[in-house]
């Protein structure tokens, strides 16, 4: 019992003060690419090799950032019941937006993995990888994919668009609030949502309802989706 609040000590430590470092690092040099989520892992990594800590020691100390990532989704209704009218009122360009990016992103994976002959395992491991990652990773094991592969693929898939998206919303001259928020939130998941926040409330609000909606409409697609691997 000792050993074990001890790596949890340890892990909470280690890891607040690489979030906090790169935290400022992003802050100081104020670039969308040093955003702390790979930045403190790619430290992390470094600091586990260099002074050969075992992974189990710091994997059982992490648990209780499991318990606080829940806490951190339940905390995302608190937008959504704040702006509830505006959702209602819109919730027919949410539905169609968010279901035709999802739908789009699904079947552009498909496609380009048909034209360069991709394996079937490695095709199914990227199809959910437009959604948020525990749902990803349901989907990708039901399919028969591997699961490093859908994490490695969802999380590059957020960072791309965290880095990518605001630029393009710039250049095209999308000012919507509503559109910024959907296409955050369903391109880049939690990163987006987070993203959206920082702009504002009802961005906030529109990139929880993106990320959601868009997992549950591949999920209802899953018994479907085996077909479009044989295609």
């Amino acid at each position: 019992m000792i050993d074990f609040f001890r790596n949890i000590l340890f892990c909470v430590t280690l890891t607040t003060i690489c979030y906090v470092f790169t935290l400022k690092l992003q802050k100081k040099y104020k670039r969308d690419w040093l955003n702390p989520l790979y930045t403190a892992t790619f430290l992390l990594i470094l600091i586990l090799f260099s002074f050969h800590i075992e992974q189990g020691t710091y994997q059982q100390g992490s648990i209780i950032f499991s318990w606080l990532l829940k806490l951190a989704v339940v905390s995302l209704a608190v937008p959504l019941y704040k702006q509830w009218a505006f959702l209602k009122k819109n919730y027919q360009k949410i539905c169609s937006g968010v279901i035709g990016g999802t739908f789009i992103g699904m079947v552009s994976v498909v496609g380009l993995a048909q034209l360069f002959h991709v394996k079937e395992q490695l095709t199914a491991s990227l199809i959910p990888k437009s959604v948020t990652l525990p749902i990803a990773l349901t989907i990708s094991n039901d399919l028969g994919g591997l699961t490093s592969i859908t994490v490695l693929f969802v999380i590059c898939s957020a960072i791309i668009s965290l880095l990518l998206g605001p630029s393009l919303f710039k250049h095209l001259g999308i000012h919507s609030k509503g559109a910024r928020g959907l296409a955050m939130g369903t391109s880049a998941q939690m990163l987006g949502v987070n993203r959206s926040l920082v702009w504002g409330e009802e961005e906030g609000a529109m990139g929880s309802v993106a990320m959601v909606t868009s997992a549950l409409f591949l999920s209802i697609l899953l018994p479907i989706l085996p077909f479009l691997l044989k295609i």
